[in-house]
């Protein structure tokens, strides 16, 4: 299993969504920890970014070395790419 790491941004995100989007969130992101299944695509760009999509939601993060997701933001998706 993969360990997940929140940057402070990302913290922010969640604690201003709904309480019933927020758990999906993290139930959808312990199923990809665990197992490497979700809806993932790799941003365009320079970046090692990676997005993970959960409805109207995005989920920003990079993978590290040490098994390690670190959580950057967490946006609907009308403003995830700005």
């Amino acid at each position: 299993m993969k360990r997940i790491e929140w940057t402070q941004p990302a913290r922010t995100d969640v604690r201003r969504m709904d309480r019933t989007e927020a758990m999906r969130v993290f139930t959808t992101l312990h199923k990809f920890a665990l197992t490497g299944e979700g809806d993932i695509k790799k941003l365009q760009g320079n970046t090692e970014e990676l997005r993970l999509r959960l409805g109207d939601y995005r989920v920003r993060f990079t993978e590290e070395p040490q098994d390690t997701l670190v959580i950057h933001a967490v946006r609907h998706r009308s403003e995830a790419y700005r």
